[in-house]
């Protein structure tokens, strides 16, 4: 059982840690999860890739969600381990066929998407039938106003995700179509261009799809990202599919970020300033891994136990502890004039791939665990990022996630 504390602060005065501490809030996360289930119209699977943390899945089951997004074997054991009655869904788009076999045989999965004749050939071959699946064909669709753009990757186009809607609906699947608009999208209005892509892929088949699952990308805040309401992109997505004459159709998301951000913040020791560069024991090797997405500000907050601190403000860049030099982050970061080697900061919105793409590189220790029971570090309104220019932001190497 992890250790329990009031805040941040409170950990800090009582451990003072010498290593990183991921402070996880579930609290946040129930609260995230019963939001999005009472204003999503249909059936929401989390993205397990965005958190596997036992005590998130936990959290996720303790405000009703009962179904989940699953990309493989491992992520599978994991959910299954940790919620007794879960739903799996193998939403990744290629699968090794022994994992096809695996999932639909020790864990009772009924659903697999796919983005190319070869897989679905694969799917045929492996389980010998289809006629009790739902299979999602993925269909490639604009990313445009994501944060981190995913079309690359994954995604047929038109005419051959038709063909592959066609073909599922003869062999006695249950068909249907799923797209991803890409992690943190800003935009509304990018559901519903992509719902009208799916339901263009729909006609052209001549196939009513079983479900529309509309995929993740979901957004949480952060430093001047400021998102509009869920309820906004709903209204997106349900306008389209009335208007491209889908109404009824069963109706899916993946959210990740949207529900684990929050969940998690990490407090992080300065060990040492020069000028507005601060060196911290974690970076994005560790519980930061979401600073090399420049876009992504997160939010901070001095932790100082002990003695005042200025109320004036500047901004500061930080890197971590390893020494490679993409270990580190422009910001900017808004903190106390005054800090120094020895202070801690909590650093928000960690809960959105800060553990699963924690390493051990350096030989470094990965963040030890703890519970707060205070509410969630968020971005304060109104905080905008200023003071770095569009071409750094841009040109700096960072990790696809």
């Amino acid at each position: 059982m992890t250790e329990r504390f009031a805040s941040a602060l409170d950990l800090a005065s009582r451990r003072r840690p010498s290593q990183p501490v991921l402070c996880r809030r579930p609290h946040a996360i129930i609260d995230q999860a019963k939001a999005f289930i009472g204003t999503f119209p249909g059936e929401v699977l989390y993205a397990v890739k965005c958190n596997d943390d036992a005590i998130v899945l936990a959290a996720l089951a303790q405000a009703g969600l009962r179904t989940f997004d699953v990309a493989s074997l491992g992520e599978m054991a994991t959910v299954a381990a940790a919620v007794e009655d879960a739903q799996l869904y193998f939403m990744h788009p290629v699968k090794p066929p022994e994992a096809i076999a695996a999932a639909y045989s020790r864990f009772g999965v009924r659903c697999f998407a796919l983005d190319h004749p070869d897989e679905l050939a694969k799917i045929r071959s492996v389980l010998g039938r289809i006629d009790d699946l739902e299979l999602m064909v993925r269909v490639a669709v604009p990313t445009g106003t994501a944060v981190c753009e995913l079309g690359g990757k994954f995604g047929a186009p038109l005419d051959m995700a038709a063909s592959l809607l066609r073909e599922a609906a003869e062999g006695g699947a249950r068909p249907g179509l799923t797209f991803h608009v890409g992690s943190q999208c800003m935009s509304p209005g990018a559901y519903a261009n992509a719902v009208r892509i799916a339901a263009q892929a729909a006609r052209q088949a001549g196939v009513r799809p079983w479900a529309i699952d509309v995929g993740g990308g979901f957004p949480s805040a952060y430093v001047g990202l400021s998102p509009q309401p869920l309820a906004d992109y709903v209204a997106e997505v349900l306008q389209a599919m009335a208007a491209a004459g889908l109404s009824g159709v069963a109706l899916r998301a993946e959210p990740g970020r949207a529900l684990a951000a929050s969940g998690a913040s990490a407090l992080v020791r300065v060990e040492l300033r020069k000028e507005d560069a601060l060196y911290l024991n974690d970076g994005v090797y560790g519980t930061l891994a979401e600073l090399t997405f420049p876009e992504l500000v997160l939010p901070t907050r001095l932790v100082r136990p002990f003695g005042p601190h200025s109320q004036e403000d500047r901004d500061f860049r930080f890197f971590g502890p390893t020494c490679d030099s993409l270990d580190a982050a422009e910001g900017p970061f808004r903190l106390p004039s005054d800090i120094r080697t020895g202070d801690w900061i909590e650093v928000g919105q960690v809960g959105a791939y800060g553990v699963v793409l924690s390493t051990g590189f350096n030989g470094l220790e990965t963040a030890t665990a703890v519970t707060l029971d205070d509410p969630p570090l968020l971005p304060l309104p109104g905080h905008v990022v200023s003071s770095v220019p569009t071409s750094a932001r841009a040109d700096r190497p960072r990790r696809v996630a």
